[in-house]
């Protein structure tokens, strides 16, 4: 596993993403398509997200978070990129997105760092025809692994707000940034660096579907107070602890 996880952390190095192609076999795929389309309908058409393995739970993409050899995977990625260990007590965090209807225009080119060093970005559906099939767009490695939670704080504030994303969606649309783009094949498993990487997805025509799983691990902030309050705005918003969990009252 570690000579695997050197190999593909160099490619992320290099290249900003490593792929393992067909790493979910086509009856568990089936079985995660299942699933999508009755959360589609039950969205209305619209722009939906599941965040946690709870929420999760019964479907393929929590049984593929809580499974063992993709924690291990990204452990000893963690490992290879970092040189240190990850939290014994961190769990792989999943997340469902699904761009579909006028609303998922509004969750495009939104660029933004993750709170993990790596994610992993598993295709469940992707649009094939037209101009605009969701690309994953990637300002590979713009900066280090940061273990001080203040200074990433900082670092987040100028590069990672309002303004400066909409500075940069307006250039990546104009042409004038040429980020990495990365067309998405169903049941491959594409890995990048979430934390060093500037990234978004392109748009998608409002009349299909595109649906992936996100499989965020390695917080180099874990056990930090500072980082449980000033980060992790997502798993606020969805009313989980930083495990990802739901708080027991």
């Amino acid at each position: 596993m570690d000579r695997e996880a050197t190999r593909l952390a160099a490619s992320i190095n290099d290249n900003g993403y490593a792929v393992l192609e067909h790493y979910l076999p086509p009856e568990l795929l089936e079985q995660g398509r299942c699933f999508i389309e009755e959360q589609a309908a039950r969205a209305g058409g619209e722009y939906f997200a599941i965040h946690g393995v709870e929420a999760l739970a019964g479907s393929t993409v929590a049984t593929l978070a809580l499974a063992a050899p993709l924690r291990e995977l990204m452990t000893a990625l963690y490992r290879a990129q970092t040189g240190r260990e990850p939290s014994p007590t961190e769990q792989v965090f999943p997340v469902v997105r699904c761009l579909q209807g006028r609303s998922g225009l509004r969750h495009s080119h939104f660029y933004h760092f993750d709170a993990t060093a790596f994610t992993a970005l598993l295709p469940l559906v992707i649009p094939t025809e037209g101009e605009h099939c969701g690309d994953l767009i990637l300002f590979r490695n713009l900066r280090h692994v940061r273990f001080n939670a203040l200074r990433n704080v900082v670092e987040k504030a100028v590069l990672h707000n309002t303004l400066s994303q909409k500075l940069v969606a307006f250039g990546v649309r104009r042409g004038w940034l040429k980020p990495l783009r990365l067309k998405l094949v169903p049941g491959n498993l594409y890995l990048f660096s979430g934390y060093r990487s500037l990234h978004a997805n392109d748009e998608c025509d409002p009349a299909r579907l595109r649906a992936t799983a996100l499989f965020h691990f390695g917080n180099p902030h874990h056990d930090s107070a500072l980082a449980r309050v000033l980060l992790g705005a997502n798993k606020r918003r969805a009313k989980l602890d930083h495990n990802g969990l739901r708080p027991v009252n």
